[in-house]
């Protein structure tokens, strides 16, 4: 992901050992993306790959290694960036990825408006091998009912931007939002293993096929719709029929608005 997306950076302080594995090797901030953690791509070493490295500090740490841990055991199943190193320590974490080849969905929707269609039917195709893995094989919880409780400290806490609210909740405050979704309450749920933050640009592809996806932080067992609400909101940019596509490749002839709503809601508190 080589252009305006990102910026040229200074590397954070390094722990010895992952100084050693990224030494000779200049850095690109990324600026696009909700990770949680500051992300850097590594770059300009002659016959060798880029890497990346996400780093964070106090419950980004705690996230960063929420992620590697997730990694570890998508990678079984899914084309996920593989772990190089990872060290959390004095609060801080370092993990350093392998880069997928390819680029975003986000880039090639953008690119070639023509070939939307065919991106599309792509990504359902890709979203149901995720939600296809085995969900008694899944370590991780990602359910509504954990996410709502964090929701709700990111909301007492006042750590929700308002500001990044999408189109629906756009001028709403956080309490609006709160109270929406959990007048949706309760919910019927099918419960799979889920990406997380299925977005455009955690998604990356080689011309009209999917070959891995990034950011899976949020990774385990939830409603399929977390997945769902995310992409059809991301796609809802280029045209609502594309968001159609979307419901009628992955195989649901009616969404559920009540779960489609609710997730996108709960969605706006991270």
């Amino acid at each position: 992901m080589n252009d305006l997306r990102e910026i040229s950076a200074e590397f954070p302080e390094l722990p010895d050992h992952i100084f050693k594995l990224v030494q000779g090797r200049l850095a690109k901030r990324n600026v696009v993306g909700m990770s949680g953690g500051t992300v850097y791509r590594l770059y300009g070493v002659a016959g060798e790959p880029d890497l990346y490295l996400k780093y964070g500090s106090g419950s980004v740490a705690a996230d960063i290694a929420d992620e590697m841990a997730r990694l570890n055991w998508l990678g079984q199943y899914i084309t996920v960036p593989h772990v190089v190193a990872f060290t959390i320590q004095e609060g801080q974490a370092w993990l350093l990825m392998s880069a997928l080849s390819g680029r975003t969905a986000y880039q090639r929707l953008s690119e070639e408006p023509e070939a939307r269609p065919q991106i599309v039917a792509a990504l359902a195709d890709f979203l149901r091998q995720i939600h296809a893995i085995p969900a008694r094989s899944c370590p991780f919880n990602s359910d509504h009912h954990l996410r709502l409780a964090h929701a709700y400290q990111r909301l007492k806490a006042g750590s929700v931007d308002t500001d990044d609210f999408g189109a629906l909740y756009e001028g709403q405050t956080a309490q609006q939002v709160w109270d929406d979704i959990t007048a949706l309450l309760p919910l019927q749920t099918e419960a799979v293993v889920t990406h997380g933050d299925f977005s455009l640009d955690n998604i990356l592809m080689d011309g009209d096929k999917v070959i891995g996806c990034i950011d899976t932080g949020r990774a385990g067992l939830a409603d399929q719709y977390q997945d769902l609400a995310i992409l059809w909101d991301c796609l809802g940019e280029f045209s609502p029929a594309l968001q159609e596509r979307l419901f009628q490749t992955y195989g649901i002839t009616t969404p559920d608005q009540k779960r489609l709503r609710f997730h996108l809601g709960l969605d706006e508190f991270f």
